[in-house]
């Protein structure tokens, strides 16, 4: 495929419409590999499907695959990022924001390069799409990988509400 960008051992690519069970599987993986147990939830395939093409028109997904063209490809991880589009006010235009979220390896894909060059995936397109700023909320333990790749703490001005709490 052209839109393959290989690596030693594994592919990047965008993924699209024929990828939405392998990225399921690889959100289920992404749960059960923090559990250490299965989670029974014979829906959750359908729900992720349905969600998908709510959020497909603002993210763009890529999904790392070990394998080869003769041998088949397998999704070992994946990585999106949600594209905002600020209002524009008076004397200013608008400009683009990317917030990379769900990012994924397998465990035992974690030390082979994939999780970098899904975030390289990612960077470049913030590039390309000439973003203001590319945001994301790391886990404590993901912080650290962020950093190293240029990423800087933005200050303390998230605040959340949980509208249901109330």
């Amino acid at each position: 495929m052209a839109d393959r960008v290989a690596s030693p051992g594994f592919t990047i690519r965008v993924a699209d419409e024929r990828d939405v069970a392998a990225l399921a599987g690889l959100r289920r993986a992404w749960l059960e590999e923090r559990l250490g147990h299965p989670v029974p939830d014979p829906g959750f395939e359908e729900t992720f499907a349905d969600w998908w093409r709510i959020e497909q028109p603002r993210r763009t997904f890529w999904l790392a695959e070990a394998g080869s063209e003769r041998a088949g490809w397998t999704a070992v991880g994946s990585i999106n990022v949600v594209e905002t589009v600020h209002m524009p006010r008076p004397g200013a235009r608008s400009g683009r924001v990317g917030q990379v979220g769900n990012a994924f390896v397998l465990r035992s894909f974690a030390d082979r390069g994939v999780p970098r060059a899904l975030l390289a995936a990612a960077v470049e397109h913030a590039r390309a799409r000439r973003y203001r700023r590319l945001l994301l909320t790391p886990t404590p333990g993901s912080a650290a990988f962020y950093r190293r790749a240029g990423f800087a703490p933005a200050g303390e001005s998230i605040l959340v509400l949980h509208p249901a709490a109330q």
